[in-house]
């Protein structure tokens, strides 16, 4: 395992990251595997943990705190707030109140005094940044999160935030959690060039393309996934992007084939190699899984095997921009962009 310094903040974290999104009843992993996964995880070099307060409505964090006690401090734990948690307008966004209440009940889901690094999950339109920040260093000098970030921020938001806490002097963001993969890199062209200019660490969440670049998905196959059986649109290949992304599997297998390395050591090789990144978000459901994605640990490829790759997804393409997560408002809501 390979270890980066987190962007600014001196913390040496693995290449290779636990997410924690499928533990409990997304992933139908209960603790006797959590726990066996996370000490497997631990055993190969693994020391960042991520997870969230809406993973399983909870429950991910409770499972983590269970699986970790008695060695967090040989862990870089790592949680999220802001998703809705339930029906409550209030219990969401990043507004004071709710990130105060939140972090509370994660740490107490956790089982831990303080978390080493708290993600607003997405941008909150509501909330100014001067509150989120004001909010999020008050909870950093009081001992409970050592640092802050954000996750699947448009590039334009993440450069606000930055100016906004030199504005108000406030402590910043060091950290962005976008969504990168082979077949998804449009934040090669705003979010990871805006990362590398204020030092953030990189954590990169679905690397393997919800299982898109697994393996298994191939043509004339049954798609037979977890994810599959609950977005089944995603997987449907009369889809013309769905299609467009099955065609590059079949043609990055082979590249895959001809540099010995499987098409997971591929994936996650591609991604680590981008000196923006940090560190790839693994979220194995079984040990089977983990084991496969570990054999990635170590993967560096090759100027040529890059090149093949380009050559078949060019570098800042989306093969499907309507899964994008960090797309403004404006554009998905026509009232914000009409008078």
């Amino acid at each position: 395992m390979h270890y980066r310094t987190l962007g600014s903040t001196g913390v040496q974290v693995s290449s290779l990251a636990l997410g924690a999104m499928n533990f409990g009843r997304t992933g139908r992993t209960p603790q006797d595997e959590v726990t066996a996964l996370v000490d497997a995880a631990l055993e190969n070099g693994i020391n960042l943990i991520d997870t969230a307060d809406v993973y399983s409505g909870g429950e991910s964090e409770e499972l983590v705190g269970k699986a970790i006690a008695g060695r967090r401090d040989d862990i870089v734990l790592a949680t999220k707030a802001g998703l809705p948690m339930g029906d409550e307008p209030n219990h969401q966004g990043s507004s004071r109140r709710w990130l105060i209440t939140e972090l509370e009940n994660s740490l107490r889901r956790l089982g831990v005094d303080h978390v080493d690094l708290y993600q607003i999950h997405r941008w909150d339109p509501r909330t100014s940044d001067e509150e989120t920040l004001s909010a999020l260093t008050d909870l950093q000098r009081a001992g409970k999160i050592r640092y802050f970030g954000s996750s699947t921020f448009p590039a334009y938001r993440i450069a606000q935030a930055q100016s906004a806490a030199r504005e108000y002097r406030l402590g910043r963001y060091v950290t962005e959690q976008p969504s990168y993969s082979i077949l998804q890199r449009g934040i090669e062209s705003h979010v990871l060039p805006v990362a590398e200019q204020y030092r953030l660490g990189v954590l990169v969440w679905s690397p393997l393309a919800s299982g898109w670049l697994s393996g298994a998905i191939r043509e004339g196959q049954a798609v037979t996934t977890n994810r599959s059986a609950f977005m089944p649109q995603r997987f449907d290949t009369a889809v013309p992007a769905n299609q467009a992304r099955l065609d590059a599997v079949e043609q990055l297998a082979e590249v895959a084939d001809e540099a010995g390395l499987t098409l997971i050591q591929l994936a996650l090789g591609f991604v680590t190699a981008h000196p923006a990144v940090t560190s790839a978000l693994i979220g194995p459901r079984t040990l089977d899984h983990l084991h496969s994605q570990l054999a990635a640990a170590d993967t560096a490829l090759s100027a040529d095997v890059l090149d093949a790759i380009d050559a078949i997804v060019a570098p800042g393409t989306d093969l499907a921009p309507q899964e994008k997560h960090d797309t403004p408002p404006a554009l998905l809501d026509p009232a914000l962009r009409r008078r």
